[in-house]
């Protein structure tokens, strides 16, 4: 019957997802005595001792892959790790940080963005405490050979794949190009306001770019909250829900103009070598000057290698940013990077009219600038670009069997501008001193400074009061790894005595319902946080 039938097809995909899972990792297996012999060479000169076989298999990747699935989950999307399992403890031999040399091409060009920014006369840090910790003397082998069949969101990392940011803190790196909300409300054209909300809707998810690391699950109940005067905003946000793992945040201008408020839900897929992100959820900036709404949600993420060879990210996927009030609509492609690395990191689409008359077309890198033009000029463009395609010859043939994603496609470094284009939105520049710590921008570093002014204002269910986050920034592994498997056995007791009792989880400041503009499933601000009556919160740390 139709019933069976479904259920024949869940196997047969669960059977396909196994199977993957187990090729794959038979092919780490087959290269492993080569990576052996290559890690024996280097640890002649290493004063690590060697790791317990048991806790670390040898098999670790050659220095150019040193990334492998360290970022795994880490865009879009955390794991629920605290559920399965627990951390493999870390070695006091890995006490010692060593400056991670990170992959070349960092954006470091500038100064801009590595000037130390100020606010209220308050100086930000440009640095983290410590520098990360080399992962080439850690194996992915030993962790995955455990899990064949398992649902890949229960696999457990170890610490060192994670980076000292909770996922509450890494949403709040959509907020670091928020000039470009500033300049949208200062235009009295709603085209010229389309265009800054739909860069601003790109530059949201710029902050991946070369991001590797992990970041920490939120526990069930945790807040992040962040003032920046400088900036004009402030905002708030809360682990909702624990299953599914939903995030809700709140942001608004300290000027009220502007409210910008959201829910992230990751769904996972895994294709044997690369993992999927898509993130699920409605992201909403009001305008309340010109009584405007925007909605979008965020492009699709995939991290490829995340077994043998060097991490390397792409999004793709489309994304419509709408303005509800005029119709005007700006439907943009993000496009997948293409057998030979062509398309790697490209945005392009079209400003529509609500009769979808094209009224302007945008292109650009989502890593790195974005591009407005007379929607005319840019098909014109198109048109002669594939008269005249920019064929390398001598690129080595892909057979249909090979997958193109042992290494990373090679990025030219600018996109190429239209004449008669106007620059819209341009990255700022990563700090010289990025890829010792996390690959983390400026703005990223300030993420988890803790003023002790801010102590006694601040919920005790901050992020920035994680004591397992607090130990990996100093650089204290072995700490970091031990307190965050107490947070999580403190959380599944907590869980489990509420099953006991009638007692239920009360979320303290988003209420679930539709969304006021398009009605899709959200998490709504209850209002009552900046109140700063924090003394019936949880103890969840």
């Amino acid at each position: 019957n139709f019933s069976s039938l479904i259920e024949d097809t869940d196997l047969v995909q669960e059977v396909e997802k196994n199977k993957a899972l187990t090729e794959a990792l038979q092919t780490l297996a087959t290269e492993n005595h080569e990576l052996k012999q290559s890690l024996s060479k280097r640890r002649k000169s290493s004063n690590l001792s060697t790791l317990n076989e048991d806790d670390f298999y040898d098999a670790v990747s050659e220095s150019e892959s040193e990334h492998s699935l360290s970022g795994f989950l880490s865009v879009a999307s955390y794991s629920c790790e605290e559920d399965e399992g627990r951390d493999t403890p870390f070695l006091n031999t890995l006490r010692r940080p060593s400056a991670y040399r990170g992959p070349s091409g960092m954006s470091g060009e500038g100064n801009h963005g590595n000037q130390p920014s100020q606010c209220n006369g308050v100086k930000h840090r440009t640095s983290l405490p410590a520098p990360m910790f080399s992962r080439n003397d850690v194996s992915i082998w030993s962790i995955l050979k455990k899990c064949i069949g398992m649902e890949l969101s229960k696999i457990a990392m170890p610490v060192v794949f994670n980076e000292p940011l909770s996922f509450l803190q890494r949403l709040t790196e959509y907020m670091e190009h928020t000039y470009l909300i500033h300049q949208a409300n200062a235009t009295t054209d709603s085209v010229e306001r389309m265009k800054c909300v739909a860069a601003f809707a790109v530059s949201a998810v710029a902050s991946q770019w070369e991001r590797t690391g992990k970041p920490f699950n939120p526990l069930l109940g945790e807040t992040y909250e962040l003032i920046r005067d400088d900036l004009g905003f402030r905002w708030m946000s809360e682990q909702v829900s624990h299953h599914p793992p939903v995030s809700a945040f709140h942001a608004e201008g300290l000027k009220e103009d502007f409210v910008f408020h959201g829910s992230i839900y990751p769904k996972l897929k895994f294709w044997g070598k690369s993992i999927e992100a898509e993130p699920k959820g409605v992201i909403t900036l009001e305008l309340p000057k010109y009584n405007e709404a925007y909605t979008w949600t965020n492009p699709t993420c995939c991290v490829h290698n995340i077994i043998v060879g060097q991490l390397w990210i792409e999004q793709y996927g489309s994304v419509e940013v709408l303005n509800h009030k005029t119709g005007e609509r700006c439907s943009m492609t993000f496009k997948p990077c293409g057998l030979f690395g062509k398309e790697l990191h490209k945005v392009e689409g079209y400003i529509l009219d609500k009769s979808k008359k094209k009224l302007c077309a945008i292109y650009g890198k989502w890593t790195e600038c974005l591009y407005t033009v007379d929607p005319a000029t840019f098909d014109a463009h198109k048109k002669t670009e594939k008269k005249n395609p920019d064929e390398k010859k001598g690129n080595k043939q892909t057979s249909v069997d090979e997958e193109p994603e042992e290494t990373p496609p090679p990025d030219t470094e600018t996109v190429q501008v239209i004449p008669g284009s106007e620059l819209v939105w341009k990255i700022t520049p990563r700090p010289e001193n990025s890829s010792k710590f996390y690959a983390f921008s400026t703005f990223a570093m300030q993420l988890n400074e803790l003023d002790k002014r801010m102590e006694g204002v601040m919920p005790p269910t901050d992020s920035r009061l994680r004591p397992d986050i607090r130990a990996m920034e100093r650089g204290d592994i072995d700490l970091a790894s031990a307190e965050k498997k107490r947070l999580e056995e403190k959380q599944r007791m907590a869980r489990k005595n509420r099953t006991k009792s009638t007692e239920e989880w009360k979320v303290r400041w988003f209420q679930q319902g539709p969304n006021p503009h398009n009605k899709a499933q959200d998490w709504l601000y209850l209002k009552g946080y900046w109140d700063r009556n924090y003394s019936q919160l949880p103890d969840i740390y």
